[in-house]
């Protein structure tokens, strides 16, 4: 959520805010009118309940002088009627006025490149050279079949399309990948770990902007007001809803490895094959709180975090910083991890690490203050992919496949593995 007093002081700015990420920018006048409209019935409303206050203090003065107040007691009654109208209209205006909030994106941080699309995002670095083979590289659903560990046949018998069974040394080398990442985010990182739910009430789904928009592409329980996480951003934004910290509490970095789950409604079509887009995938999620002044600092640190993961893995991989027609709708800023497919000659996003400034802690209503008699504000918050298990899995069967069909296992991963150097038939 924007800060209203932007919007108000500054619309202009935030027009062209929202015209560069490609959104609508008449949200602002929309905003501006119902705005109005609630400022103007809020007024009217503490005017009239001044006046009950004097004329409650007036009946009680003539009470005690035992003078006739039929009169102003009907006058009172006219005016809580009044304010009881009021109330009503002003609760309709101020949900119209949260539904355009709520529906309005962050804005792009000022060092956020000027683009279009996908197609103006830029590579600020690059780590590894790009994995090539004497012989035809095989795609990682075509590898895992092979090998007898990723068995999309018997998943698709369970549940259906966009689902996977990881059979031995693929169970194996999925579990590995998260001990692995959690013991570096949090022995050398940094990081706390977490384990939530991954069942969330609606509050924390609009706290970290899933809804009201993304409701779609979420899962919905049948008879309760519970959503699956797509992601344990969600959950882990959602442990400080409605706190306020203390700035010595600052930064808290979490870590957390969860299922996440997506009905990928807008992805017909796309990577229908192998493990890439998924309905249910686990992820290692990292997520920050920190002071406004040092969010961007921090964005750069949970982003190479993130990158030693790969460079650990010795997977080659880039830096995208994403432009403001792609952003996400809460990220002022966007760095996003590609790794290296050897069969699709190219690079596929596998983290994508935001800070979102105070748009979540707003919506959260997640503050803190310098001291115990300090002025609260909002802090900031930042997560990303620490990383994606399962596009991990597939980047290390493609980067470390070997002619004979078998694939080699990275060596961070094999004392995770009982010593294991090798997947083969």
């Amino acid at each position: 959520m924007l800060d209203p007093k932007l919007i108000r002081n500054n619309p202009e700015a935030v027009k062209k805010g929202l015209k560069n990420r490609k959104a609508d920018a008449s949200l602002v006048d929309r905003f501006l009118a119902v705005d109005e409209e609630w400022r103007k019935l809020t007024a009217e409303v503490d005017q009239l309940k001044a006046k009950r206050n004097e004329v409650s203090d007036k009946i009680g003065q003539m009470k005690a002088k035992k003078e006739k107040s039929d009169d102003v007691i009907a006058e009172m009654k006219s005016v809580s009627a009044r304010i009881k109208e009021l109330d009503a209209e002003l609760q309709q205006v101020e949900q119209r006025l949260n539904d355009i909030s709520f529906g309005m994106p962050n804005l792009p941080h000022m060092s956020v490149p000027l683009g279009v699309d996908a197609r103006d995002n830029l590579e600020i670095r690059n780590w590894g050279k790009s994995t090539k083979f004497s012989f035809q590289p095989k795609a990682h659903d075509e590898i895992g079949k092979d090998l007898g560990i990723l068995d999309f046949a018997a998943a698709a018998k369970i549940s259906g399309a966009r689902f996977v069974v990881n059979r031995g040394q693929g169970a194996a080398l999925e579990r590995a990948l998260i001990s692995f990442m959690l013991d570096l985010h949090t022995k050398e990182n940094g990081y706390t770990e977490v384990m939530t739910p991954v069942l969330v009430n609606p509050k924390s789904m609009q706290g970290t902007g899933q809804l009201p928009k993304f409701e779609e592409d979420l899962f919905k329980m049948k008879d309760e007001e519970l959503y699956l996480i797509p992601t344990a951003e969600v959950s882990v934004t959602n442990l400080h809803r409605e706190e306020i910290l203390l700035v010595d509490q600052l930064p808290i970095k979490y870590v957390c490895h969860s299922l996440c789950f997506r009905r990928e409604a807008g992805s017909y079509g796309k990577d229908v094959k192998g493990i890439i887009r998924q309905h249910q995938f686990n992820k290692v999620e990292l997520v920050k709180f920190v002071e406004p002044d040092k969010s961007s600092d921090e964005l750069e640190k949970l982003t190479f975090d993130a990158e030693r993961v790969l460079q650990k893995l010795e997977l080659p991989y880039r830096v995208i910083e994403l432009c403001t027609g792609d952003l996400g709708f809460s990220a002022a800023k966007t760095y996003d991890l590609e790794v290296w497919f050897p069969s699709e000659d190219k690079y596929r996003e596998i983290s994508s690490c935001s800070n979102f400034e105070s748009f979540q802690a707003r919506r959260a209503a997640i503050r803190y203050k310098a001291s115990a008699t300090a002025k609260t504000e909002y802090l900031h918050t930042l997560n990303g992919s620490g990383l994606a298990v399962g596009r991990c899995l597939a980047a290390i069967l493609e980067n470390y496949q070997q002619s004979d069909g078998s694939v080699v296992i990275p060596k961070v991963l094999r004392p995770y593995m009982s010593g294991c150097e090798k997947i083969s038939k």
